[in-house]
């Protein structure tokens, strides 16, 4: 029987000397990965140009980002099977090469049918980038690099999101949109020469091609695929109201049940579970889990609050958003810096803090914020992320043995990307739910018979009579749509106030963590 304790992996036999072609590497990776995260937001503030360019309806160019996201949440907990098969340098250059290959054919696309394919093989390969960088930062550093280390790969996790729209938002003012996936391409083929030649960190078993648990893979796909398309589509289609949803629903239910009887039966699963008996990664999954809700849905909130109620357009929106991803940028070196002095505990209790303290300002919403008053709550957005998820990656990981970190780095990346899309569902039934109570409410007081209601109207009328013009019918058109936004005002505010909840609760949950101590020791018995 073997027994854990929580202490940090010892890397290069306890020497804190890394080799430079390492750390080359290892950066070589870090783009990579900031390169497939990026990809998720970069079409989100350009979809209207996407969609202009190949004829697509509304319904359709959704699924450019959808396509990605679902193919993308399979790949990254098998990455961690394929790495100890294939090993890291192998893995790692065939997905950089796949994902810069697959942005090509993205360019190439001459209607949605192609793009929603090319970008499906975009996610899928690109996701085994991921979780390699994360589980390479925690088996080639010693504990003595994690302060720069860990806010390296925080920083790339929580910014590529973040700056995503605001990148693309550039690209397809000045060029088109289909730079949006070109300008992957030469970034893409320096990162594969890199990784090929430079990277050494462990050796391939082939031995794990005859055991490779299909079932399991099959029943893993069909569970995480099911999953993010309900969630993604749910809100969309009224839930289980639509039969498609429901069908889904029924699959999603059948691959989890496959997915996991395999995982506790197979003689080598497709995902090793195992990683969840050491309570630190289990608290840092469910941390993780909660800032994909906030990380993502934030990324998302704004620019729909932007583009509905503000009227931005995408290259407006990315201007405004850039301010978290500046916050981000400065904190990073403070949180590594605090990393090696504060117990990691009343870091994390700072930036939850500091992001719930964000998303409370946010809830005195009104239709005509601007840049000046997103300020502040958007610096409080970046900082707290920064300050949180360095201390969580290090509770996370870095108290697991090497032996089991590849695996357990894709199961901690997965509950972010699923926390990103349980948070994006909920969002989006909130907002949706939320506008038509309030709607129904101000409509209650905006009747005939209520004196201030009359005369707005009468003056309204009066201000658009004219010219042919019906001022009453008219006045009452603008007087419908100023309750519309005013009602999904509202409803944002409620969706802010309820982030808030969601990280004033995690700011309590710190209380359960241990507190990590150092090296890894596997006791034989």
């Amino acid at each position: 029987m073997s027994s854990i304790t929580a202490q940090a992996p010892v890397a290069s036999a306890g020497v804190d000397q890394v080799p430079m072609r390492r750390v080359v590497a290892f950066m070589a990776m870090v783009f990579g990965m900031f390169m497939s995260i990026l990809d998720i937001q970069i079409v989100s503030a350009s979809l209207a140009e996407i969609q202009a360019g190949l004829s697509a309806s509304s319904d359709e160019v959704a699924w450019v980002q959808t396509a990605y996201l679902i193919a993308e949440v399979i790949m990254i907990p098998l990455s961690g099977f394929l790495a100890r098969m294939l090993s890291t340098r192998v893995l790692f250059t065939l997905a950089a090469a796949g994902f810069t290959a697959a942005s090509a054919l993205c360019a190439t696309a001459s209607n949605i049918d192609q793009m929603i394919l090319y970008r499906a093989l975009q996610g899928f390969i690109g996701g085994a980038m991921i979780p390699s960088v994360f589980a390479a930062a925690f088996t080639i550093f010693p504990p003595s690099k994690r302060a720069v280390v860990s806010p390296m790969i925080g920083l790339v996790a929580t910014l590529a999101p973040t700056i995503g729209p605001t990148v693309g938002g550039y690209l397809s003012h000045a060029m088109s949109w289909h730079w949006l996936f070109l300008v992957n391409v030469p970034f893409g083929i320096v990162v594969t020469l890199a990784v090929w030649n430079l990277v050494d960190f462990d050796k391939p078993d082939l031995s794990l091609f005859s055991r490779f648990d299909w079932y399991g893979l099959f029943g893993m796909a069909a569970f995480l695929g099911a999953l993010e398309y309900v969630l993604e589509e749910g809100p969309l289609d009224d839930w289980f109201e639509d039969e498609v949803i429901v069908v889904m629903t029924v699959v999603l239910v059948l691959g989890a049940l496959l997915f996991f009887w395999r995982a506790f039966t197979a003689r080598e699963p497709i995902v090793d579970l195992t990683a969840f008996k050491n309570r630190n990664f289990a608290f840092g999954s469910l941390f993780s889990f909660i800032m994909g809700v906030g990380l993502y849905g934030l990324t998302y909130l704004y620019p729909v609050y932007l583009g509905r109620i503000r009227g931005y357009d995408s290259l407006m929106i990315g201007e405004t958003m850039f301010v978290s991803g500046m916050a981000m940028f400065f904190t990073a070196p403070i949180a590594g810096k605090l990393s090696t002095r504060l117990d990691p505990r009343a870091m994390m209790v700072m930036g939850f803090a500091s992001f719930g303290l964000g998303t409370w300002l946010m809830t005195g919403l009104t239709h005509d914020w601007d840049f000046y008053e997103l300020l502040i709550p958007q610096i409080l957005r970046g900082f707290g992320l920064m300050m949180a998820m360095v201390p969580i990656n290090n509770i996370a990981l870095g108290t697991l043995p090497p032996q089991v970190i590849k695996g357990a780095s894709g199961l901690y990346n997965l509950t972010r990307n699923l926390g990103g899309a349980v948070g994006l569902a909920l969002i989006n039934t909130m907002i949706n739910d939320r506008t038509a109570l309030h709607y129904d409410r101000l409509a209650e007081r905006v009747r005939w018979g209520s004196d201030v209601a009359e005369q707005r109207l009468s003056d309204m009328a009066a201000s658009l009579s004219g010219a042919g013009i019906d001022g009453s019918q008219a006045a009452i058109g603008q007087m419908v749509q100023l309750v519309k936004r005013e009602a999904a005002v509202m409803a944002f505010s409620d969706v802010f106030l309820f982030l808030t909840g969601l990280f004033v609760a995690l700011c309590v949950l710190c209380v359960f963590v241990q507190k990590p101590q150092t090296g890894v020791k596997v006791d034989a018995h």
